[in-house]
């Protein structure tokens, strides 16, 4: 997956990643069998675990569990890039998991949870311009170190709390980061971000099929939704090449539609080959005997 972003990704400082899950529903008599049995309050099936690059809307790694395994618990297993900001729900809560980040000097965005306990270290100032929608922009820390069951909270440095208000909603969104530099505004947008993974989930359930399935063994359901996203990885590198200007559902149906024929891949990077080599062969020297 990481081919699709090489070349585009050095544009970029710091890569910004989300990191999300999505299940697929899987009931029936040919797959009961093997899905019954880790069902869930939500669903029954397969889980899809993705960590997505904001930078160029492009998916860099995944994992499939069973849906009654905690994202958490994929999330962890992720090597985390030095320097890069990953943004996730707080379905990924675990503050020994939030301190892991430091180490990589990286950042993330996330949501605190109802119940955390914290203390107010220092209040920052709002600009003016952000008062509509930053409500506060505080320093915190944990109160407790030993929060249950004998575990130990590592994460001992302040945390940024930033306060959102919500447009039609009194219930304000509050968000945790160790990105203490940036603006409280680009923090919030930074947490916004996080919904193009789910609008990337919903556009691959709706447009790459995979609502019906060839095969009902689990290999078989993985290999559907693998195969489903090397086509677009696959669009991704067509569209970067050729046709930028075009969205994914339209070349999506253009391939459909001549599945079968010869396709142009970059017949204007081509063009541009030929006029810079013409152009060389015009500033030759050329010697008359």
């Amino acid at each position: 997956m990481s081919f699709v972003s090489r070349r585009i990704r050095k544009n970029y400082t710091h890569a910004l990643y989300l990191i999300d899950s999505t299940s697929f529903t899987l009931k029936g008599r040919y797959f009961d069998p093997w899905t019954r049995l880790s069902r869930n309050g939500f669903t029954q099936g397969i889980k899809l675990h993705l960590l997505y690059n904001a930078n160029v809307s492009s998916p860099v790694d995944c994992s499939f569990t069973h849906a009654n395994v905690n994202d958490l618990t994929e999330g962890m297993k992720l090597n985390l890039e030095e320097y890069a900001t990953y943004v996730f729900d707080k379905g990924y809560c675990d503050y020994n998991w939030w301190a892991s980040f430091e180490s990589k000097n990286a950042r993330f965005v996330t949501r605190f949870k109802d119940n955390v306990s914290l203390s107010v270290v220092e209040s920052r100032i709002i600009p003016e311009d952000d008062k509509a929608v930053i409500l506060s922009d505080e320093m915190v820390k944990f109160k407790n170190t030993h929060p249950r069951g004998g575990k130990r909270n590592w994460y001992v440095r302040p945390l940024r709390r930033v306060t959102v208000a919500r447009e039609g909603n009194p219930v304000p969104l509050i968000f945790a980061t160790n990105d203490i530099e940036s603006p409280a505004i680009e923090i919030a947008m930074l947490y916004k971000s996080r919904w193009e993974i789910e609008l990337f989930f919903k556009w691959i359930k709706q447009h790459l099929k995979i609502k019906q399935y060839l095969g009902r063994s689990y290999n078989a359901v993985r290999i559907q939704i693998l195969t489903s996203l090397i086509a677009y990885l696959l669009l991704s590198i067509y569209r970067q090449k050729s046709q930028p200007q075009k969205s994914l559902w339209i070349l999506l149906s253009e391939v459909r539609g001549a599945l079968f024929h010869p396709v142009s891949f970059d017949g204007g990077l081509a063009r541009e080959r030929r006029r810079k080599t013409n152009l060389l062969i015009d500033k030759q020297l050329v010697f008359h005997f």
